[in-house]
């Protein structure tokens, strides 16, 4: 849900900077990656490199001139550490202490836990909902979705490369807009079928066009970031309200106003950016940690929401 839009506006910042961050135009960076290509990536010192490369991360994709720009990196910030300067990013990120094959570890272990926490709560929710109950598959594909979101999430963290980082984009943007379609069934849908048939058609075009447009004609940063942004605001203000006007009437609404308020809440933590503790853990990826439980209470909302539909639907079976 919200929780994506603050991911989006991070990566978006994150890639705005890919082009050209302080650490890598320095000239020690610089000049240290030229050397370092030189010597060990071509000719007799690359068949070297690969004969000596471990397997997981030839299988991972990282080369030697990744490897010369992960050893420099770390040579240029001992440098700025020595003369008392405050550590620099490197093409849009903070240095990361590499863990076997895995560029940023925390995240990406992060990220994989948030998956793990979705697939839990879709089993749980498939074997206490029926599938007549009217918002079952909804919900049920919703989760698919947000599965499909965090392993990109994932492999991006693990190995970050233009075509991870556009399914990280992707995915992600395809989560907010199923949870626009969620919403719009949850609070039109039930009553006007077709109105929700509709609107479906127009989401998957929006996306499609999205898609489209940043994959064959340009990837602008900046327009997707936007567009990102605008469709994250439709998403948050819908379920709010939708949580304002019911929640006296139905209780367990307020376990989906906890989960929006809570993310915009904690989506605050990307905005107080710092350096790596220990070289692993930044707020980005302690605010991965933190959405873990967030996702744990919105399909215990989904699950509540779901049989109250379905009581309500045979309570209406019954009177007719």
């Amino acid at each position: 849900m919200a929780g994506q839009v603050a991911r989006l506006v991070l990566l978006a910042g994150a890639a705005a900077l890919a082009s050209g961050s302080q650490g890598d135009r320095e000239p020690v960076y610089r000049d240290c990656v030229l050397h370092c290509e030189e010597r060990n990536c071509s000719g007799g010192a690359l068949k070297h490199f690969r004969s000596r490369q471990p397997i997981y991360m030839s299988l991972a994709g990282w080369t030697c001139q990744d490897d010369c720009k992960y050893e420099c990196m770390w040579v240029t910030v001992g440098v700025y550490l020595q003369e008392g300067h405050k550590v620099p990013q490197f093409h849009g990120k903070w240095p990361f202490s590499r863990f076997l094959f895995f560029q940023e570890p925390a995240s990406a272990v992060a990220s994989f836990l948030n998956g793990l926490a979705s697939l839990v709560m879709l089993c749980r929710y498939r074997t206490s909902v029926p599938a007549s109950s009217p918002m079952y598959h909804t919900c049920v594909a919703f989760a698919w979705v947000s599965l499909n979101a965090w392993f990109w999430s994932t492999v991006f963290h693990t190995r970050d490369t233009d075509l991870t980082e556009k399914m990280d984009y992707f995915c992600a943007s395809t989560v907010i807009l199923h949870s626009i379609y969620l919403c719009c069934v949850r609070t039109v849908g039930l009553q006007h079928p077709t109105l929700a048939s509709a609107f479906r058609v127009f989401l998957l075009l929006l996306l499609t066009t999205h898609i489209s447009y940043l994959s064959f004609i340009h990837f602008d940063y900046g327009y997707n970031l936007a567009a990102n942004v605008a469709i994250g605001l439709v998403n948050v203000m819908w379920w709010l309200a939708w949580c304002l006007w019911n929640q006296r009437r139905l209780p367990h609404v307020r376990k989906c106003m906890v989960v929006v308020l809570l993310l915009q809440g904690l989506s605050l933590l990307e905005l107080f950016d710092f350096p790596p503790l220990f070289w692993i853990l930044d707020a980005h990826a302690i605010w991965h940690i933190s959405t873990i439980p967030v996702h744990v209470l919105f399909f215990s909302f989904l699950k509540d929401d779901s049989l109250y539909l379905l009581k309500e639907s045979e309570a209406k079976f019954k009177l007719d």
